[in-house]
């Protein structure tokens, strides 16, 4: 497997690995492709890196966190149904993190729902390292916490 920038013929396979995950709610899928559009199209706020074992297996979106120096976002991080167990998102978030470290970057942040889907995600995040530094109770629903978790490089 390796870890290379986004190509703009990779935005179907995207989707793919997208729709391969039947937890995400039709407004999230909607705001993951936004971003990776904005990738494709060129902007510097949304930076993608995809996972490729002879296609596209898993994908991290990432960016500079505006009005900050050094601190980035983590904005996504998927990987296909059928590759999850092999170590995809570990690196994924490994190579963005090696990224930034080489571009000066300080700090990462993440955020993420307190539901049972995203329990997957929330372990990852602890196995890497992430810390949660704030938890907002009833964010985006009643009884679904905003969790952000946030990462000196």
């Amino acid at each position: 497997m390796i870890v290379r920038a986004l190509a703009r013929g990779d935005r179907e396979a995207i989707v793919a690995v997208i729709d391969s995950d039947h937890s995400f709610k039709a407004d999230e899928v909607a705001v993951a492709l936004e971003l990776v559009d904005a990738a494709i199209a060129g902007s510097t706020d949304y930076q993608v890196r995809v996972a490729d074992d002879g296609g596209v297996c898993g994908y991290v979106c990432f960016g500079p966190t505006p009005m900050t120096l050094r601190t980035f976002d983590l904005y996504w991080v998927v990987v296909d149904a059928r590759a999850r167990g092999r170590g995809v998102a570990r690196t994924l978030i490994e190579f963005m993190e090696a990224e930034l470290r080489a571009r000066g970057g300080g700090q990462v942040r993440v955020e993420t729902s307190e539901t049972e889907g995203y329990g997957a995600a929330r372990a990852l995040y602890a196995r890497l390292g992430y810390p949660e530094a704030a938890r907002l109770a009833d964010f985006y629903t009643p009884g679904d916490a905003l969790i952000t978790y946030y990462k000196v490089l």
